[in-house]
C-alpha cells in the first residue's frame, strides 16, 4: 500500500474514479437526434441480369431451381442503379446493394434484403435499410423500411414498388420506388 492509505481506500477511490470515467464517457456518447421528420422518396431501379452493364448476378440456386417456374432457390447480388427518372441516362441518385432470393414455389416472390445507397443530392452518403418479400407480378407492392443511416438515423416507413417496364427476354426490370420514412 501507499503510504498513509489503505488498501481499502485505494480500491474505493479507483472505483469511484472509473465510475466516473464511464459516466463521463456515457454522457459524451449520446447522440442528440432532434425532431422527428418524415420523408418521401422518389425514384427509379434498374435490376439488369443479362446484356452488357449487368447490375444483379446469379450466386446460387437449389439443383431443382431450373424446374420451377418461379426459380425457386435463386439468389441474386444487386447493385442495382438508382436514378430520378425511368431511363437509364437518367441523373443517378444512389444504389440498390444487397441480395434477393426467390423464395416461393407457386408464384414469383422475392425476399428483398436491399440497403438503397444514396451518393447525390440532400441525402448523398446516407442509407435506409428494406428486408420483406416482394410479389413482382403484383401491380403494387409494399415491403418496410427497417433503418437508416446518415440523415435516415433509426428510420422506419414502407416503400412501394410498382413495375415501370419488364423485358420477358432478358429478365430486366425498372421499378418504380415511392418511399415515405420517418427518422430524425
Amino acid at each position: 500500500a501507499i503510504k498513509g492509505f489503505s488498501p481499502v481506500n485505494i480500491t474505493v477511490a479507483a472505483v469511484l474514479f472509473l465510475l466516473v470515467c464511464l459516466h463521463l464517457a456515457a454522457a459524451d456518447a449520446k447522440v442528440k437526434l432532434g425532431k422527428e421528420k418524415i420523408s418521401h422518396l422518389h425514384f427509379y431501379f434498374h435490376d439488369l441480369v443479362d446484356g452488357k452493364n449487368v447490375t444483379a448476378v446469379k450466386v446460387a440456386s437449389a439443383p431443382t431451381t431450373d424446374s420451377y417456374f418461379t426459380q425457386f432457390g435463386l439468389v441474386r447480388v444487386m447493385d442495382d442503379w438508382l436514378t430520378e427518372g425511368p431511363e437509364a441516362t437518367s441523373k443517378m441518385v444512389g444504389r440498390a446493394q444487397g441480395i434477393y432470393v426467390s423464395s416461393c414455389q407457386q408464384t414469383v416472390q422475392l425476399l428483398m434484403a436491399s440497403t438503397f445507397v444514396f451518393q447525390s443530392g440532400k441525402y448523398n452518403g446516407s442509407t435506409l435499410a428494406m428486408v420483406g418479400k416482394n410479389a413482382v407480378f403484383d401491380e403494387v407492392r409494399e415491403m418496410p423500411i427497417v433503418g437508416g443511416s446518415g440523415l435516415f438515423r433509426l428510420a422506419r416507413g414502407y416503400a412501394l414498388a410498382r413495375t415501370h417496364s419488364f423485358n420477358l427476354k432478358s429478365g430486366n426490370a425498372v421499378v418504380e420506388y415511392n418511399i415515405t420514412v420517418l427518422h430524425y
